[in-house]
C-alpha cells in the first residue's frame, strides 16, 4: 500500500505542478505584460489562451484533486498519518483553489474567450482583467500550499 500511495502522491504532484506553473507564469509575467499593450490585443491574447486553457487543463486539474483524494483516503485506512494530515490539508488546498477559479477566473476567462472568437473588445476588458487578477496571487498561494503539503505526504508514506 505504501507505494500505491507513494504513486498517487506523485501523480498528484505532477498534474498540480503543471497548474502551479501556469499560475505562477500569470502572475509573475503575464500580468505584467498584459498592462503593457491596448485592450484589443490583451482580449485577443488572454482570449484565445483562456480557451485553450480551459478545455486542456480540466482533466489535469480534475486528475490532480482525484489523486489527492485518493492518496489522502488511502494512508487514511492504512494508518500513514502524516500523509494523511499532509494530503488532507492539499484536498482542502486544492478544493479552495477550485472555488476560487470557478467563482473568480472562470467567469472573467469565458467572457475574454467569448469577445476574442467573436473578434470584439469588451468595453470592461481591463476590468475583467483586473478581477482575474485580483485572485491570482491567491491561486499561486493554495497551489503552492498543495503542492507542499503532497511533497511531505510522499516523504512520509
Amino acid at each position: 500500500m505504501r507505494t500505491l500511495i507513494e504513486v498517487l502522491a506523485g501523480l498528484a504532484i505532477l498534474a498540480n505542478a503543471v497548474i502551479y506553473g501556469t499560475d505562477v507564469f500569470g502572475a509573475i509575467v503575464l500580468r505584467p505584460a498584459t498592462a503593457a499593450v491596448d485592450d484589443r490585443t490583451l482580449t485577443q491574447l488572454l482570449g484565445h489562451v483562456h480557451r485553450i486553457a480551459d478545455r486542456r487543463f480540466a482533466a489535469i486539474g480534475t486528475g490532480g484533486l482525484i489523486a489527492a483524494m485518493a492518496m489522502t483516503a488511502l494512508a487514511a485506512t492504512t494508518g500513514h498519518w502524516v500523509s494523511t494530515a499532509a494530503g488532507t490539508l492539499a484536498t482542502l488546498a486544492l478544493i479552495i483553489f477550485l472555488a476560487i477559479y470557478t467563482r473568480v477566473s472562470k467567469p472573467v476567462n469565458t467572457a475574454l474567450t467569448e469577445a476574442a472568437v467573436a473578434d470584439r473588445v469588451p468595453d470592461d476588458a481591463r476590468q475583467l482583467q483586473a478581477r482575474w487578477d485580483s485572485v491570482i496571487d491567491a491561486r499561486v498561494a493554495l497551489q503552492t500550499l498543495a503542492l507542499a503539503a503532497l511533497c511531505i505526504a510522499l516523504a512520509a508514506a
